[in-house]
């Protein structure tokens, strides 16, 4: 019985920081814009620390730190185009405030108020999307949209390493290749699917290479270094604009708890989480910019900036109105059909009294 090779594949992995000259790897930025991913890295690692805060004190039900994570969302999210759509699941604060989205309002987001997710539109961002693994359907759905209307834009959606094991994750990257999407779906592999760690939830040694069975690129980039990241995305972005998605996996880990109502001694070693902190990506970032002249005085003054701005912007959120009554019910159908009218009447009616 005769045989032939009929596949093979492999993935390559992004470093820059890591490699002999990070100098030369890095990408194509502005000295200023070098700063600038350092106050951002910054001024999401001082946001995550305030809600923690803040969700200790009850001021926030429950909240989803991103520590850790700051370069792979930033750095997923710098090089976009405003007319770029994004799709985040639940951790994506630091995505949120590098595209743009006022700090008020992702701490309203986080303290319940659907106000929070209000004008999301006007940054191409879809509202988060809590259930496990759904969000990559609109990503792929979105992407589909652009490859039929020929638009030159791209969508980047987040997901994190525990969807992968979901169908909806595997029906999506189906659809993107046979459909030419747009799309760019963008693995935060942060070890954990809450405590299932990632060795058992899958034999494969990658995310990546989940792609190839889908016929699209799969690529790894080091998460944890913004520079790697950006490099990446400009890889991917291209293609993604020509009808060709790409599945990015970001190897990176999560320094906190899965949520505040997480324990996640309970399933780590106080071990792993020391030797992943020795690759936190705001030091390893700041010894790149010393080392290549671009720390300055300013720099080193810009902490405190960062938490007096997160101050302020808390203060902002916990000073705002409550949701107006009405929008329990206003959003929910496009023309409000007669039976959940009477109930926004009953129900108002029931609440004066």
């Amino acid at each position: 019985m005769a045989r032939e090779k009929v596949f093979s594949g492999e993935i390559e992995k992004i470093e820059v920081l890591n490699s002999e000259n990070p100098e030369q790897e890095a990408p194509e930025l502005e000295e200023e814009e070098f700063q600038e991913l350092y106050r951002l890295m910054m001024l999401a690692r001082k946001f995550d620390e305030k809600a923690f805060s803040l969700q200790r004190r009850g001021e926030i039900s429950t909240y989803a730190p991103h520590k850790g994570q700051e370069a792979a969302q930033i750095g997923a999210i710098y090089p976009l185009n405003d007319e770029d759509w994004v799709v985040p699941s639940f951790r994506e604060t630091a995505a949120f405030i590098t595209r743009g989205a006022p700090l008020e309002k992702i701490f309203r987001r986080w303290m319940g108020d659907a106000n929070g997710q209000k004008g999301l539109a006007e940054l191409n961002t879809l509202p988060v999307s809590i259930p496990v693994g759904t969000q990559n359907l609109h990503t792929a759905g979105l992407g589909m949209a652009m490859s039929f209307k020929e638009d030159n834009n791209i969508v980047v959606g987040f997901t994190g390493d525990g969807s992968t094991s979901e169908g909806d994750f595997h029906e999506a990257l189906n659809f993107a290749g046979v459909y030419d999407a747009h799309s760019v779906f963008f693995v935060q592999n942060n070890h954990y699917a809450i405590s299932m760690p990632f060795e058992k939830q899958t034999n494969s040694d990658t995310v990546a290479q989940k792609a190839l069975a889908y016929g699209i690129d799969g690529l790894q980039v080091d998460g944890n270094d913004v520079l790697a990241v950006i490099k990446a995305m400009r890889e991917v972005m291209d293609r993604a604009r020509n009808g060709e998605p790409t599945l990015l996996e970001a190897v990176t880990y999560r320094l906190e708890d899965h949520t505040t109502s997480d324990d996640s001694t309970r399933y780590r070693d106080k071990e792993e989480i020391e030797s992943w902190n020795e690759h936190d990506p705001l030091s390893r970032f700041k010894q790149f910019l010393e080392e290549n002249g671009m720390w300055s005085d300013e720099l080193a003054d810009y902490e405190k900036e960062a938490e007096e701005k997160i101050d302020k912007a808390a203060n902002k959120a916990m000073d705002m109105d409550d949701p107006e009554f009405d929008e329990l019910f206003d959003y929910v159908y496009g023309d409000m059909p007669e039976i959940l009218e009477k109930e926004k009447t009953d129900l108002r009616k029931e609440v004066a009294e």
